[in-house]
């Protein structure tokens, strides 16, 4: 009995604490609608990266705050090109500006996101879309919302009647990974209904977790880019896996979220 009341007392917290977390990716999103809205004009990478950071730290300086004081023993990560397995404990892993060149660029696909994971498994994600008030949320074993409401992943049965996306993990990778995601676009050309390619990653995971597209894949990766959409896939009834079909972890060089329908099809399509 004391067992049982210690983990429905764990998981009334972590339901507790996921709607506070709803609350600080939307004030922080909405904090960045007020700046987006004209393409902001880079001449440099220097001035390009000023403007990124104004972004972010427009967001952090609400979103830090606010977790911290959620989780006061939590650490805290917030480089969004971060890679890897965390040490031991609770992390709150952020993203502030989730497409933050679209952002700069006029573009409406951004997000806020910021998911916690315990001994590297996540436990409960908030990503919030501030242009269209959207906010979806995961908690482990409790399913995966957009603003309340379930989320499902498709019954596709058949690759070829799917539509499937694919993002770059980061702006300046290696060859080796280029090549090998300009080649794994080639091959879904063939074997899949529609191929979408653009960033970012969590907004292409959103949609597979709705059900609006039956895959997405990426090589390499980022934890920030990755750990929100895989929690709200697999709790949306997805599966998840790298591109050859093994566990997915933080320490994969790749990774595929799919409607079990599609899979199997989709692993063998990307390890052609």
């Amino acid at each position: 009995m004391p067992e049982t009341l210690r983990t429905t007392d764990v998981a009334a917290s972590d339901a507790d604490l996921l709607g506070r977390t709803a609350t600080a990716v939307r004030a922080a999103g909405s904090a960045l609608r007020e700046r987006f809205g004209e393409v902001v004009r880079y001449r440099t990478r220097e001035e390009l990266m000023r403007a990124l950071a104004a972004n972010d730290d427009t967001a952090l300086d609400i979103l830090r705050p606010r977790l911290k004081h959620l989780r006061p023993d939590a650490g805290w990560v917030e480089d969004e090109l971060d890679g890897g397995a965390l040490p031991p404990g609770e992390w709150w892993v952020v993203d502030p500006a989730e497409g933050n060149v679209n952002h700069l660029h006029a573009l409406p696909e951004w997000a806020v996101t910021a998911t916690l994971v315990r001994e590297n498994q996540s436990v409960l994600t908030a990503v919030h879309l501030p242009l269209t008030g959207e906010t979806y949320t995961a908690l482990t074993g409790a399913g995966a919302h957009l603003d309340g409401r379930p989320l499902h992943v498709s019954r596709t049965a058949d690759l070829g009647l799917s539509i499937v996306a694919t993002s770059q993990a980061r702006p300046d990778e290696d060859d080796r990974v280029v090549r090998r995601v300009g080649s794994s676009i080639t091959a879904m050309l063939f074997d899949a209904l529609v191929v979408r390619t653009a960033v970012p990653a969590t907004l292409h995971l959103l949609n597979v977790a709705a059900g609006r597209i039956d895959a997405f894949w990426q090589f390499a990766g980022a934890r920030a880019d990755l750990l929100p959409g895989a929690l709200l896939v697999t709790e949306a009834g997805g599966q998840i896996s790298d591109a050859e079909g093994r566990p997915w972890t933080l320490l994969s060089e790749s990774f595929l979220a799919a409607a079990p329908g599609v899979h199997a099809e989709a692993v063998a399509t990307l390890s052609r």
